[in-house]
């Protein structure tokens, strides 16, 4: 059985339902109340076992009207109390309000949320995004508006998630994107990646924005309508498949250093911003890391974006630069606390 969302249709028969059964109890305890002269507690104990239908015996005997009221009661209230009680049974039964309380108590992790992605759309790309980001203990808001989907990531209780449409302020706004630091929108349509990429940048000009795109004619679009980088899954793979042909080990071997755990040797990006002043404007020969902590400076971004690979010993490094770091946990770990302020 499939639980669905606490919709707005969901609410309405809860609310008809509710409502209609406290008027027939109302009905039956005035009733009772202004024929019979009973008191309220006999006049609710005698409308409750009379719309139920258990069968218990009156209060005290009835009056002739009273009966006629009874009677009345019972062909009015049947039904309605059927309803009643079949609504929230299935509510319960299906697991809508467990979702409900679920859906809040996710709502109010994501409210204390600051820096983190935001993931829209749980599809291949997406959900090979979010375990990469998890990877690397990134926090990550998923929005996605398809009920089956929402469903599946229900089910993993440490993922964060909103149900809803990311073309939508309302939307973004409750995935925190204004303390955000990217969005990755990996939609399969690249009409809806656009309107994603246009909302998400009017409401935070300087998040970060990763789009999937399929179609080559869409880069441009992307860019201008606000995306950092536009990633095309496509054009990646058919790349990936002639490199498998022509140089199959390097693929092999770069993919392995890529998206193993950090459990051995893996590619570290460090900032030099808090580089202490002892390093700062020396070159890579003079800072000797190799034979101070095992690790290996393999590339570096410069403050106008530009990146070094493979950085001669003459390289000066700057507190604007981006570090890329090959090592093992410990070799990394001994290079910040050798360069880096604590």
């Amino acid at each position: 059985m499939k639980a669905k969302g606490f919709s707005k249709e969901n609410f309405r028969s809860i609310y008809i339902a509710v409502s209609l059964l406290l008027t027939v109890i109302f009905i039956g305890i005035m009733g009772y109340m202004l024929i019979e002269g009973f008191s309220f507690a006999d006049a609710f104990f005698m409308t409750i076992i009379t719309i139920s239908t258990v069968g218990f015996r009156e209060v005290e005997p009835l009056s002739a009207f009273g009966q006629f009221f009874t009677a009345f009661l019972i062909i009015i209230s049947f039904g309605i109390f059927a309803y009643a009680v079949t609504t929230l049974t299935r509510y319960i039964v299906d697991g809508v309000l467990r979702n409900y309380l679920k859906d809040n108590k996710v709502k109010t992790r994501i409210e204390k949320l600051s820096n983190h992605v935001i993931v829209v759309g749980y599809g291949r790309n997406g959900k090979q995004a979010i375990e990469e980001l998890r990877r690397n203990k990134i926090p990550i808001v998923i929005i996605d508006k398809d009920d089956s989907i929402v469903e599946l990531i229900r089910e993993d209780d440490k993922l964060l998630y909103i149900k809803g449409d990311a073309i939508e302020d309302e939307t973004l706004l409750d995935a925190k994107i204004d303390k955000a630091k990217a969005l990755i929108t990996a939609l399969p349509n690249d009409a809806d990646n656009l309107f994603v990429v246009l909302t998400a940048r009017s409401m935070n000009p300087d998040i970060t924005i990763i789009s999937r795109a399929s179609n080559f004619n869409t880069d441009k679009k992307l860019r201008n309508a606000g995306a950092t980088n536009v990633i095309m899954p496509d054009k990646i793979g058919g790349q990936r498949m002639a490199k498998l042909v022509a140089q199959p080990d390097i693929v092999d071997f770069v993919e392995h250093l890529m998206l193993r755990d950090k459990e051995e040797v893996y590619i570290e990006e460090m900032s030099c911003k808090n580089m202490s002043s002892q390093f700062a404007e020396k070159t890579i020969g003079e800072w000797s890391i190799r034979s101070a902590t095992g690790a290996n400076i393999i590339g570096l971004k410069t403050a106008d974006n530009k990146y070094i690979v493979n950085p001669t010993p003459d390289v000066k490094i700057s507190k604007n630069d981006q570090l890329f770091v090959l090592g093992n946990p410990d070799q990394i770990e001994s290079l910040r606390k050798v360069m880096f302020i604590n």
